[in-house]
């Protein structure tokens, strides 16, 4: 997106990318899978908690959905252009995608070197993880089966459920919450798989994921708490600083805590573009101030607490810059979606979807 926009030249563009992915290429890794937290220093896995200190598969797969773009962009260029390419294909490739389903028609989210399996979270659908279910059948190295989606993810069908808030309907289960989650549900798996038109025997992801954003923004206009700051230019509910450390906030009195994440709602304009863009504005022209900075819109406020501070989660940032390229020009989308693998991933998943 910033080579698109010149913003920085493609020349600067490729020799980021080229440190990134071959920090990535040395750093450690577990049966092909990084984890969730890598000292910068050397490449060795910090702990995310204590027996969380090896391989985080969902962790995994946001990288690997990001690796088949840098390929797909790159894949025609100049020969350091190719070999970034090549060493991103190269690196997503690697995965071993397999070994996380412990020989079960499931995939699980972690594997440690110490602790092996003590984890014992079986990822079963609806949250932020279709995309590590879509890149494990699409592997070509490291496949896994369609039971291991439709028994593990889809958990024999049982994904299906009905819920709805104000009319606006929810047609899987999101983790048992009615009110559907928090927005990053709708957000992470769909920065490169395009969900417009995006169906399979379960859902219409296009639609499921735009009526999660509606039932988030038409919460938080209701505002049934009362919190201060809410309302139609003001919205948006998902994991972030909180104003007791961090927290998966969404829609429901007990998960509404009074903090807006502005990713929720910019990150949410490729499903509700009149909805974002009144947010953003509202914000940029009369909340500058205590908003933004130099990366844009600060992770969290909260009008109630009279909490904003001035602090950044990259992986919240990030989401906004790729979705709001999404919404102008499709340019991820449209990379992620006409790569051969993927594309047999899909097919062998039973999905209908845009062909590119």
């Amino acid at each position: 997106s910033a080579i698109e926009r010149n913003y920085i030249g493609r020349q600067e563009g490729v020799a980021r990318l080229s440190k990134i992915l071959n920090f990535l290429k040395n750093a450690e890794r577990h049966h092909g899978a990084w984890s969730h937290w890598i000292f910068p220093e050397t490449g060795k896995t910090k702990a995310f908690s204590k027996k969380d200190d090896g391989g985080d598969l969902v962790e995994t797969a946001f990288v690997a959905q990001g690796l088949i773009c840098v390929k797909q962009y790159f894949l025609d260029g100049n020969k350091e252009e190719r070999q970034l390419a090549a060493l991103a294909d190269e690196l997503w490739k690697g995965i071993d995608f397999k070994w996380y389903t412990k020989g079960e028609n499931v995939l699980y989210w972690h594997w440690s070197p110490n602790y092996e399996w003590a984890m014992n979270f079986a990822v079963k659908g609806y949250n932020e993880c279709l995309i590590m279910y879509v890149l494990a059948a699409a592997s070509p190295t490291h496949g896994v089966s369609a039971e291991v989606y439709h028994q593990g993810w889809a958990d024999n069908g049982k994904i299906k459920h009905h819920a709805e808030y104000k009319g606006i309907p929810l047609h899987l289960r999101h983790q048992g919450d009615e009110k559907g989650g928090p927005l990053f549900w709708a957000h992470y798996s769909y920065l490169g798989l395009d969900p417009r038109g995006l169906k399979d025997a379960y859902a219409d992801y296009g639609v499921e994921s735009t009526n999660q954003a509606l039932i988030n923004y038409q919460w938080c206009v209701d505002n049934p708490l009362a919190y201060k700051g809410y309302g139609k230019n003001s919205w948006g509910l998902t994991a972030s600083y909180s104003v007791k450390g961090y927290a998966g906030h969404s829609p429901g009195k007990e998960r509404d805590l009074g903090v807006i994440s502005p990713t929720a709602a910019l990150a949410s304009i490729v499903y509700t573009p009149k909805e974002s863009i009144a947010a953003m504005r509202n914000w940029y022209e009369n909340k500058k101030d205590d908003l933004w900075g130099n990366y844009g819109f600060y992770d969290a406020f909260s009008g109630t607490e009279n909490w904003y501070p001035k602090k950044y989660l990259g992986i919240d940032q990030g989401p906004i810059v790729v979705m709001l390229e999404n919404y102008r020009s499709q340019l991820l989308w449209n990379l992620f979606m006409k790569d051969k693998d993927i594309k047999a991933g899909l097919d062998k998943l039973g999905f209908q979807y845009q062909k590119k």
